[in-house]
């Protein structure tokens, strides 16, 4: 099955609205690709709604990881946004949940990265 990737710019966040599945082959190539771009572009401060991705493989998720490492070298930050029951219990199960910071609404998604820094 295809991906579906949305870029959409919110309060000068990008909004990545993903959809479909996150596995080897042609989706985690393609995710990489628009990724890569981002950054290139200067956008490293990314929200990423995987509300409508249903499944996501172990390469998905080094995928991911990936991009959450080079937004961090860029100067940014990559955010989790309406995980479903199964994603967001997979990110459990590896831990990845204390790596990204997962919010159920846009709103305080975006607020998060107007947080003042901790000590």
């Amino acid at each position: 099955m295809a991906i579906y990737i949305v870029e959409k710019m919110v309060d000068g966040l990008t909004l990545l609205d993903i959809r479909g599945q996150i596995t080897l082959g042609e989706e985690t190539s393609t995710l990489r690709e628009k990724t890569r771009a981002l950054l290139e572009a200067g956008q490293a401060q990314i929200i990423v709604d995987l509300a409508e991705v249903f499944y996501i493989d172990s390469a998905g998720l080094a995928t991911l990881v990936a991009f959450y490492t080079s937004a961090r070298k860029h100067g940014g930050d990559v955010k989790l946004l309406h995980l479903t029951h199964r994603v967001r219990g997979l990110l459990q199960i590896t831990r990845l949940s204390t790596v990204f910071e997962i919010f159920e609404n846009l709103e305080a998604a975006q607020q998060s990265f107007h947080k003042p820094a901790g000590p």
